[in-house]
């Protein structure tokens, strides 16, 4: 598990900009069991997550013309049970982190695994997400 200190500024990046912090089994649950659209962000301190998906999240909820009605993070390898949580609500996809996905009315509607981050630019990732938006939200 990551120490606190190593893992609060990359939190507060996404937490700075609207994304609700989820640290708990039912923080999780009551944020993604509503009647709207949530965006769920697992986050990481490695690069990839520094450098793609964090600023892709950021940008495509800052931009988007439709966005989801909350954003909402994990941070994995600190808020454990937070992150296995979310990570069973994203089954069947593997775990993954980073990771992005985009539930309606409590169901998965759309995921951006680890290896769809790696490798694409940030505004790739974000126009990723902002065509989901559309369909989604």
């Amino acid at each position: 598990m990551y120490p606190a200190e190593m893992v609060a500024p990359y939190a507060k990046d996404l937490t700075d900009h609207g994304f609700k912090g989820l640290t708990s089994v039912s923080e999780v649950d009551n944020t993604v069991n509503t009647d709207g659209t949530v965006l769920v962000v697992v986050n990481s301190v490695c690069g990839c997550a520094a450098a793609n998906a964090r600023p892709a999240a950021k940008y495509a909820v800052q931009t988007g013309d439709k966005k989801p009605d909350i954003c909402a993070t994990v941070f994995a390898g600190f808020d454990v049970e937070a992150v296995n949580r979310a990570r069973e609500l994203m089954l069947p996809y593997p775990p993954s982190s980073p990771s992005i996905a985009l539930f309606k009315q409590g169901k998965l509607v759309h995921m951006i695994e680890r290896h769809e981050i790696e490798g694409r630019t940030a505004q790739m990732i974000a126009d990723n997400l902002k065509a989901a938006f559309e369909t989604h939200c």
